[in-house]
């Protein structure tokens, strides 16, 4: 059985961005290996953002944790 390989994870937590986070969102989905994935941290969901997210070719999945949201994000 080959073991199972488990992607490198990069935090990105918005609370601490002050003004609109899309853009760092943006610049943090362009640098992710194929082989990598993003944490998002976010203070409310970011529906919108899902749309962008199949339009680039990633796939996500979201969790509410008290009143913060955790958006796992992938390469498709």
């Amino acid at each position: 059985m080959a073991p199972e390989h488990t992607a490198t994870e990069t935090t990105l937590d918005v609370r601490e961005i002050d003004g609109p986070p899309f853009d760092d969102i943006v610049a943090a989905l362009e640098s992710l290996a194929a082989d990598e994935r993003l944490r998002l941290i976010a203070p409310f969901e970011p529906k919108p953002l899902y749309e962008v997210l199949e339009a680039r070719g990633f796939i996500h999945e979201s969790e509410r944790h008290d009143d913060v949201w955790h958006v796992r994000i992938e390469h498709a």
